[in-house]
């Protein structure tokens, strides 16, 4: 018979849940040791980091990345400076109707920005309510994602990037290209979204 607490007895309010764990990490965020610390974590996930200094040197960059693509899918507000070398046919988000997911089958490769990247764990976090962001189908359907993140938005811990976030909006968690593995640890890539990640990293 399973024992339960009387029907009658006073209900205790829950006590305080405890958050001890850290805040913050060692390195401030932007700091050179957080955006080196980055570029580590993400390159162990097998994808690849670009830096440059300048954003006017992004244009460049993403040229190169999207040399092989013959078309390219972007959200409504990313800055299109950075689409200004490359060749591939861009494909806007909603102008004039939001891409369908037969619509993105048929794209080679997503160009987004980032809302926050967690220097600890390698992770990108885009938010769907931003306009360099986009949908989450957007990164989702396409082969390859090419992310750029500027250095403000590098901080050293989970909790750090939690505070900059809203939990109400969709968020996109992304730790390398997207990968699998079953029970022998085969791992197979693009099972679950892009099999090929490309990170901008700017300043």
């Amino acid at each position: 018979m399973r024992a339960g607490r009387d029907a009658g007895a006073p209900r205790t309010a829950p006590g305080p849940v405890p958050r001890e764990y850290a805040r913050r990490g060692e390195h401030d965020p932007g700091s050179p040791g957080a955006l080196d610390l980055l570029v580590e974590r993400v390159e162990d996930y097998r994808a690849t980091v670009t830096r440059v200094a300048r954003a006017e040197d992004v244009a460049g960059v993403v040229a190169r990345l999207l040399a092989e693509a013959g078309s390219v899918a972007v959200p409504p507000g990313v800055d299109r400076a950075w689409l200004a070398g490359a060749g591939a046919a861009v494909h806007v988000d909603g102008e004039p109707a939001p891409l369908t997911a037969a619509d993105l089958d048929g794209v080679d490769a997503v160009l987004t920005g980032a809302a926050v990247a967690v220097a600890e764990t390698g992770t990108l976090v885009l938010d769907a309510s931003a306009g360099d962001q986009g949908r989450r189908l957007l990164t989702l359907v396409p082969d390859h994602h090419v992310c750029v993140v500027r250095a403000e938005d590098v901080v050293g811990t989970v909790p750090e990037a939690l505070a900059r976030l809203d939990p109400l909006h969709p968020l996109t968690f992304v730790s390398g290209p997207s990968a699998t593995s079953d029970i022998e640890l085969d791992r197979v890539e693009g099972v679950h979204g892009p099999r090929r990640l490309d990170v901008v990293l700017v300043g």
